[in-house]
């Protein structure tokens, strides 16, 4: 039974690294992609995780499966298909704000398809979460609104990220956050990030309710860890 089972986009986010001898940009290849970076906190706060999803069956893809494996992510539900290239964003930074150009052409983020779903996945989860960008194109848009319905069958609390309100997914998710009025407030880079933290934090709570005393010393023991690091043997308050 995991914790938290996500769907949606897992990708390799292009960033800048300088420039090479002969001025040329270079750019650093890291995995990434929302729903899996949910999962990623998920399990490293303690909770057991489980992925969703469609790569390419390229050295991208291969990257993605092994990363996810790495940090102890369920990979039963993620498809590596020939037919199709793994999703690519290559991001530039101007004046500390992010623009992204996809190569999602097809993306094989894309082109999940309802009948590749694993229903015993879902019908394995407590909560089930999806985001915004496996509903822009068909055949993923399906798949995600037939996997939402049958985690919510199953019992498993949903929750979901959409930049408008009144999208198709809001009348299956128990906890819908919408990003299309307060990302005027912000600058894109810190809503997207801000999105992935409450998400982050609402699952947190609630796998911590599960057992508080186990998680709370699970929290002081990282807490000791990160002072330590930053302080050496003079962390504050030890004396």
């Amino acid at each position: 039974m995991a914790d938290v089972t996500a769907l949606g986009e897992v990708l390799i986010d292009f960033t800048p690294y300088g420039t090479s001898e002969g001025g040329q940009a270079l750019f650093e290849q890291n995995p990434g992609g929302a729903p899996a970076n949910v999962l990623a906190a998920v399990a490293r706060l303690g909770g057991t995780a489980a992925f969703i999803g469609k790569v390419g069956d390229d050295m991208h893809g291969k990257l993605l499966k092994e990363t996810l494996e790495k940090e102890g992510i369920n990979v039963q539900g993620m498809i590596e298909d020939p037919n199709y290239f793994t999703t690519l964003a290559f991001v530039a930074l101007k004046n500390g704000e992010r623009s992204f150009s996809f190569a999602r052409k097809p993306g094989a983020d894309t082109q999940l398809r309802k009948e590749e779903i694993p229903t015993e996945v879902l019908q394995n989860t407590k909560i089930f979460h999806c985001g915004s960008l496996s509903l822009t194109d068909e055949p993923a848009r399906s798949a995600t609104m037939y996997a939402v319905e049958e985690a919510k069958k199953a019992g498993a609390r949903t929750i979901a990220v959409t930049n408008f309100k009144d999208a198709a997914i809001s009348r299956y998710a128990d906890i819908l956050i919408c990003t299309s009025q307060e990302q005027l407030m912000y600058g894109d880079a810190i809503f997207s990030r801000s999105c992935q933290i409450l998400v982050v934090d609402m699952i947190y709570m609630g796998i911590i309710s599960l057992d508080y005393d186990r998680f709370t010393d699970r929290l002081k023991r990282c807490e000791k860890v990160v002072q330590e690091k930053a302080y050496g043997g003079n962390a504050p308050g030890k004396d």
